[in-house]
């Protein structure tokens, strides 16, 4: 038997399973499992994608100076405060390879996005759950689980796969409770849909740990390029760097988000039509009797009686080559994540439930 041995924790971690994309037997499947924008990117986007292909023999920047100067533009921060990384996902990682290690604790919350989890654990941290309300984050809770081990606090907000929110006045809150040997992670995948929140920007400019994370993956719609940036104090942004491979992006996905933060009308267009839609899949489902929050994302979870009963809508679903995502692993066995397509994805979701309500 091999003498060679993982690092503590690393065989803890339960492998993470993406959305399915495919269902055996069915041509024209209408994927809703991942929350991708339907709309995909702008034309500016995959014009600039387009023009990378005479230069793939180049390797990148190390500094990324064009894309964070194009996000500090749009949104109005200081370049210097941000890093960018393979999705927000990579930087989640540096943040916690950087910060906390064996003996200390990081916390999230019960619907949280299971990756901290699996980041706590890769680094030989202790993961602590916290539980939520109502299915949002208890900010009361969340302080009273610190401990003199917290490191790291991590927030997704907007939820996933909740789509609920925590307010600026509760989120300012929960800054002002946390210690100062801890950082507060705000996790902000979903911010673009949550219109008037700025996904923490003015919590890094008043605190020195407080730490936000976006991506190009969502309402950018460049989830297959993977591109994601942090915003954070410039002592923090400090060591991640140091931390960060030098050539962790190459050109097209630098090229292609510096194009894609640029282009707001289309970013707009894409909320826009979100809201929109959200708002019909929301209430349209209520009507067929099918518990929803009001979601501030581009996804709604849906709740059904019993596991039972979303197991088989799920089948139901899938044999009318609709996928949507299963979500027992966050908390919610009675729960199905679907994402807000179009308005013609929205109707047939709302039609084949619809049917699968009325046949029972």
């Amino acid at each position: 038997m091999s003498k060679i041995k993982p690092q503590p924790g690393i065989m803890d971690i339960a492998l993470y399973k993406s959305g399915e994309a495919k269902i055996a037997g069915k041509s024209e499947v209408l994927k809703l499992s991942a929350n991708e924008n339907p709309y995909g990117p702008s034309d500016l986007a995959k014009e600039a994608f387009a023009r990378t292909s005479a230069s793939l023999h180049r390797y990148p920047a190390t500094d990324h100076a064009g894309l964070r100067a194009a996000i500090a533009e749009t949104y109005g921060v200081d370049g210097d405060k941000i890093i960018c990384g393979v999705g927000s996902d990579e930087v989640l990682q540096f943040i916690t390879q950087s910060f906390a290690g064996p003996g200390d604790e990081a916390i999230y919350t019960e619907h949280g996005f299971s990756m901290y989890p699996i980041l706590a654990m890769a680094a030989g941290v202790k993961p602590i759950c916290v539980a939520e309300t109502d299915r949002r984050v208890d900010v009361d809770a969340v302080l009273a689980a610190i401990t003199a081990k917290t490191r790291i606090v991590f927030i997704t907000n907007p939820g996933n796969p909740t789509g609920t929110v925590l307010s600026k006045v509760e989120l300012t809150r929960l800054a002002k409770g946390i210690p100062e040997s801890a950082l507060l992670v705000l996790d902000g995948a979903y911010v673009e849909f949550d219109e008037g929140f700025d996904g923490g920007i003015s919590l890094v400019e008043a605190h020195t740990n407080v730490v936000m994370t976006r991506t190009f993956s969502k309402a950018y719609g460049l989830g297959g390029l993977r591109i994601g940036w942090g915003y954070a104090p410039r002592e923090i942004i400090d060591v991640l760097n140091r931390v960060r491979q030098p050539f962790n992006l190459s050109p097209t996905q630098l090229e292609t988000a510096e194009a894609a933060v640029m282009d707001q009308e289309w970013l707009r267009k894409c909320v826009d039509s979100n809201t929109k839609n959200r708002e019909w899949l929301v209430n349209a489902l209520r009507d067929i009797d099918v518990e929803v929050d009001n979601s501030r994302s581009n996804f709604v979870l849906a709740r059904f009686s019993s596991e039972d009963e979303a197991a088989n809508c799920d089948a139901a679903l899938r044999e009318d080559g609709i996928i949507v995502r299963r979500v027992g692993g966050y908390g919610f066995p009675n729960g199905l994540r679907i994402t807000v397509g179009d308005e013609s994805a929205c109707r047939r979701v709302v039609h084949s439930i619809g049917q699968f309500k009325g046949d029972r």
